[in-house]
């Protein structure tokens, strides 16, 4: 063990081998950029950089920049010039500096593999390659032809010796808003300058991934918990991501994985960075937040929306509402939650339909409502077809801490979201790699994406910096979401949505009908999560695993199944369309015109709620028939389903009789004692009586044969209940 030691450290004395030149130190290595604002890319690429403890050095920061737009047209020249100017003041001739944007880039490795990889070049200044010429192509001919590779310099990233950078620098003299591109490419293109210098490019991207050009090349590689972009044409794993040009999303996408932000081994990395705690603030301390609300269609369950919005744990006097609403069918459910509730809230301002307002010009309003408030601290859009499940979740939002950021909500059963993991060329949405397993939490993460909608929190001083201007939302060509998500990517801004919990859902507005008293009733099929927890019983789900079925009677079963709102929309709908039936037998609503038994009744159908009800009946009566009564099985089809109504005056009760169905379902839906006195069913056969039906809770008995029952007399009030005959 000792021998092994000693020849061990023996071998690391030992100098390199002939023709071997020393490892560079990582000491030596200085990466310069150019930062003249804290942009959020900016923070994400020094992030990057601390990771692997680059030494960085920000060169003109709070300095104005004039050096153009080089997402667009040729510029950059500030950056050459303030690297010279910083060159001035360092003498070390072994140092090797690396100059980068920071912007749109990221480290992907560490300083010892690209020293290595840049030591492996063998010049002594190295640039980053590109597939694509720019800014001239005029140029092209005169650049030198490579066996394999890119052919094009990138100015975006090159590293070098500091005597030959210096001396490289040296020749410029042009403006801020010059070509820096232009001006590199020219040097290179000049065969005596380059082997002066000793220029290359890192045609095959060892070094330098450029992704103008080559999105197809790279993919994510994933390993041993850390994240690379490989590229795959010329199986390279690149130290140094950059965006250029048009690929700014696309180097936000990766930006989500490199170097280790999210990775299968740790999951996300970076989600409890840089939090803002809330927990130990006093009411009175919390942040002042502006809530834009916005109707824009008739949309179900809007008066659902505002119990959850009362439900929102944050002190309401700490919050301002903006209630936007364009559909005169909603004023009812907006008038009477500001009736009353608004007083509970610090401010609240609405915009009826009859201001004629449309929904880009409301938003910027809001907007502009919040950025003029020096008081408001943030601004919390919440569409109303979003279902916040997640009380918390305005705190959450508020915690992470950053500048724009979306919980992520789904439609139920579906893959849609209130997120765009990529966008087209042409700005519109397109699928990213990832998206369905964020979507699907096979990820779990807070995601930079480029378009979030329908609820997000935005830092107000956005507002007062970045998104100045008064139309964020006014698009000649773009839909107000997407107007509003351009200008943000045009700003430089970074959107975030997140899916470390669950938040809840949005609502399909399709095919929603505003005819009824109470619409949401025949909202079971678009958006059948809300309709069952609007409309079932809470202890449904319940009644087999703590045997709440209840057998008042041989063979009837007694079973919770409507909750009191149920109830309550259901005679109220059924009394608004008032076209009750006579009570007489003779009928011409069914087959044969003629009732035996008859009722005072509407039938389902009448109200156009027969697909509605059978599917009601399959979902939640068909699973109990199939356990109560073993070996039978039922497609819940029925003959007749109707509501009837008992009155003393009017109909009081219902002679014996059996019903023209395999099995009746017969649901109280109000209260014996508070709306009605007497009333029940009484099975002759076993002479046995329910003389106190419970609100909600059905009655299921056979029809046919064995179960000759009666409806005792209603001696006051009025007593309704929902009656089917299923499987005649």
């Amino acid at each position: 063990m000792r021998a092994a030691l000693l020849l061990a450290s023996f071998c690391c004395l030992l100098p390199p081998a002939v023709g071997e030149r020393p490892r560079i130190p990582d000491e030596k290595l200085l990466v310069l950029t150019v930062a003249t604002e804290e942009t959020d890319g900016f923070r994400r690429f020094l992030r990057s950089a601390r990771n692997f403890n680059y030494t960085v050095k920000v060169l003109g920061r709070g300095q104005t920049w004039s050096g153009g737009d080089s997402t667009g047209r040729p510029g950059g020249g500030q950056k050459v010039r303030l690297l010279k100017e910083a060159l001035q003041e360092m003498e070390s001739k072994d140092q090797v500096l690396l100059f980068t944007d920071s912007y749109d880039a990221v480290f992907a490795s560490g300083p010892k593999e690209l020293l290595r990889k840049f030591q492996q070049a063998e010049h002594r200044v190295v640039f980053s390659s590109e597939k694509l010429i720019w800014p001239d192509r005029h140029l092209e001919d005169k650049h030198p032809h490579v066996r394999e590779g890119n052919r094009f310099l990138g100015s975006g990233g090159f590293m070098g010796y500091l005597s030959n950078i210096k001396e490289m620098l040296d020749n410029w003299t042009g403006e801020d808003g010059d070509s820096d591109q232009l001006f590199f490419t020219k040097m290179y293109i000049d065969p005596d300058k380059r082997k002066s210098f000793n220029i290359t490019v890192d045609n095959k991207c060892r070094l330098f991934q450029n992704l103008h050009g080559a999105l197809d090349d790279v993919v994510l590689k994933f390993e041993d918990g850390r994240v690379r972009a490989r590229n795959v044409l010329y199986d390279t794993l690149p130290v140094l991501i950059h965006g250029n040009g048009p690929t700014k999303l696309q180097i936000n996408y990766l930006g989500n994985y490199i170097p280790n932000s999210w990775t299968f081994e740790t999951g996300c990395t970076v989600c409890q960075e840089d939090l803002r705690p809330l927990a130990a603030l006093k009411d009175s301390q919390h942040p002042l937040v502006s809530i834009g609300i916005f109707i824009q269609q008739p949309t179900p369950f809007v008066s659902v929306f505002f119990e959850r919005l009362l439900k929102l744990q944050y002190p309401k006097n700490r919050l301002k509402l903006f209630i936007y609403n364009q559909e005169p069918h909603h004023e009812h459910q907006v008038s009477s939650f500001l009736r009353d509730h608004g007083g509970l809230y610090q401010d609240v301002r609405s915009v009826t339909p009859q201001e004629d307002t449309d929904s880009a010009a409301a938003r910027d309003l809001a907007l502009d409502i919040c950025r003029k408030d020096q008081d408001c601290e943030y601004f919390f859009n919440l569409d109303v077809e979003v279902v916040l499940k997640n009380e918390k979740t305005l705190k959450i939002l508020m915690e992470q801490n950053r500048p724009v950021v979306a919980p992520m909500i789904t439609r139920a059963g579906r893959l849609w979201s209130n997120f765009w993991g990529a966008v087209s060329a042409d700005g519109y949405y397109a699928r990213s790699e990832d998206y369905v397993d964020i979507v699907q939490g096979r990820r779990v993460g807070v995601w930079n994406v480029p378009y979030v909608s329908s609820v997000y929190l935005l830092k107000a001083d956005l507002l007062r910096s970045q998104l100045t201007a008064s139309h964020v939302f006014r698009s000649q060509s773009l839909d107000a979401d997407m107007a509003f998500c351009h200008a943000l990517r045009s700003a430089g801004v970074f959107m975030f949505v997140t899916n470390m919990q669950t938040f809840g859902r949005i609502l399909s507005t399709e095919n929603y009908r505003s005819s009824h008293l109470h619409n949401d009733l025949w909202q079971i099929f678009e958006n059948p999560l809300d309709w069952e927890e609007r409309y079932i019983h809470q202890n449904y789900s319940r009644i087999m695993k703590d045997q709440l079925i209840e057998t008042p009677c041989p063979d009837v079963y007694w079973f919770p199944i409507f909750s009191d709102v149920a109830c309550d929309h259901l005679v109220e709908e059924m009394e608004h369309f008032g076209k009750w039936s006579g009570g007489g037998n003779v009928d011409t609503r069914i087959q044969g015109g003629y009732e035996n038994v008859p009722t005072i009744d509407i039938h389902m159908n009448q109200v156009i709620y027969e697909k509605e009800w059978q599917k009601f009946l399959q979902e939640y009566v068909a699973p109990i028939t199939e356990k109560m009564y073993p070996g039978y099985y039922t497609k819940a089809n029925f003959d007749l389903a109707f509501v009837v109504r008992y009155r003393p005056d009017e109909q009081p009760f219902l002679r014996p009789h059996h019903d023209a169905s395999t099995f009746t379902i017969n649901i109280a839906l109000n209260q014996m004692g508070q709306d009605y006195q007497g009333g029940g069913c009484r099975f002759l056969r076993y002479d046995c009586s329910i003389q106190a039906p419970r609100k909600g809770w059905a009655l299921m008995h056979p029809g046919r044969l064995t179960h000759y029952h009666e409806g005792l007399p209603t001696t006051a009030g009025t007593r309704y209940i929902a009656v089917s005959f299923v499987d005649p």
